[in-house]
């Protein structure tokens, strides 16, 4: 799996695929289906002896067992300056005191500190907001991750799941001021998942920012191991325990399934495979994060960048999985825009070529 992408405009390189460890650990809330330490490793040591180097993790997974887990793995392995290794915060760590939770400086420095301490090491190769608090000014949470990052504390610094918005005036706020840039932007994106397109996709292309794609596998839905059954589903896995608050799985969802089960068949590849190989294809994706159950999981994960989806295969998907474009998204089309803004002409970009390579600050 020697495959590997810079994040965002950075010069981190990180593997296409990156290793989710939410299931890592038995604690919190992933107590029916984590995976205890021994039952961990071999998925790890699967990954990165396949040439994997994205470790994706977070303070809150299994109440913190995931990043000691992790931590006792690496210090095993000895392979922690290979490792691109990721932790997030944002969740509450402490219900009674108001500023263990959120985004923060004061639980942002704490959050780091305790991550660092699991992990037992000096410091992350990147760092992430978690979620958006709605409330914490963005320039503080810029500042902050300059601050961490000029301590040594974190090498690079990201967000996840925030409005666009946000994550637009977080990359001018810090590029106006000189400050660490973000250099990924982590959201749910899959076939059963595409409305980041609409804003996200073209922003992150234009700011620089890397999109790391997570849930890829639609919560598990995309890999044919369920099967419809009234409004549910039924099948060996998380969504077929009836224990289980699963999310609602519409007719449309169940199209695209089928559309993929199709394409899959025509190429011989499991269903997983192709959906992971769709998304990682994707304009302005860096990186998908996969995690496994087992080894034997993981190594058919890791094969998805082994072939390229054939162009009338890709159409397909596209069509089936399209999603709905808001009113307002739909006047920035090339259709549309053909029709208002220059009807009847042909407008587009310089084609390549059309001006020589700008190099060292002067034309060659």
């Amino acid at each position: 799996m020697n495959h590997y992408y810079l994040l965002g405009r950075s010069g981190l390189r990180v593997s296409r695929l990156a290793l989710g460890t939410m299931n890592f650990g038995t604690g919190g809330w992933h107590a029916a289906y984590g995976k205890t330490e021994e039952e961990s490793e071999p998925i790890f040591r699967r990954y990165v002896e396949s040439g994997g180097n994205f470790i994706d993790t977070a303070d809150f997974y299994t109440a913190g067992e995931s990043e000691r887990i992790l931590g006792r793995l690496i210090a095993r392995a000895g392979n922690r300056d290979r490792l691109v290794l990721t932790s997030k915060y944002t969740n509450s760590v402490d219900p009674s005191d108001p500023n263990a939770s959120g985004n923060g400086r004061k639980h942002m420095i704490r959050a780091v500190e305790a991550s660092l301490k699991r992990l037992g090491t000096d410091h992350l190769d990147l760092y992430l907001l978690h979620t958006w608090d709605r409330i914490t000014p963005v320039e503080e949470v810029v500042r902050t991750f300059d601050d961490l990052v000029r301590a040594g504390k974190i090498r690079y610094a990201g967000l996840s799941d925030v409005p666009a918005w946000y994550a637009a005036r977080a990359q001018s706020y810090a590029e106006a001021h000189a400050l660490t840039p973000m250099v990924t932007l982590q959201l749910p994106y899959g076939l059963t998942m595409r409305d980041v397109e609409h804003e996200y996709a073209p922003m992150a292309q234009n700011l620089g920012i890397g999109l790391t794609a997570w849930s890829p596998l639609g919560g598990g839905i995309l890999t044919g191991k369920y099967q419809r059954a009234g409004q549910g589903v039924v099948g060996e896995g998380r969504l077929g325990d009836p224990g289980v608050a699963a999310p609602k799985i519409d007719d449309n969802t169940w199209r695209i399934v089928g559309a993929l089960e199709e394409v899959a068949e025509g190429l011989g590849r499991p269903m997983a495979q192709v959906a992971l190989n769709w998304v990682v294809t994707q304009p302005g994706v860096a990186s998908a994060v996969a995690g496994a159950s087992s080894e034997k999981q993981l190594a058919g994960n890791l094969a998805a960048l082994d072939f390229e989806i054939p162009a009338d295969a890709r159409r397909r998907l596209d069509e089936a999985s399209a999603p709905r474009t808001p009113q307002l998204y739909s006047m920035f089309t090339p259709e549309y825009q053909a029709m208002v803004v220059s009807p009847g002409l042909s407008i587009g970009d310089k084609p390549a070529g059309y001006a020589p390579p700008v190099l060292n600050g002067a034309g060659s």
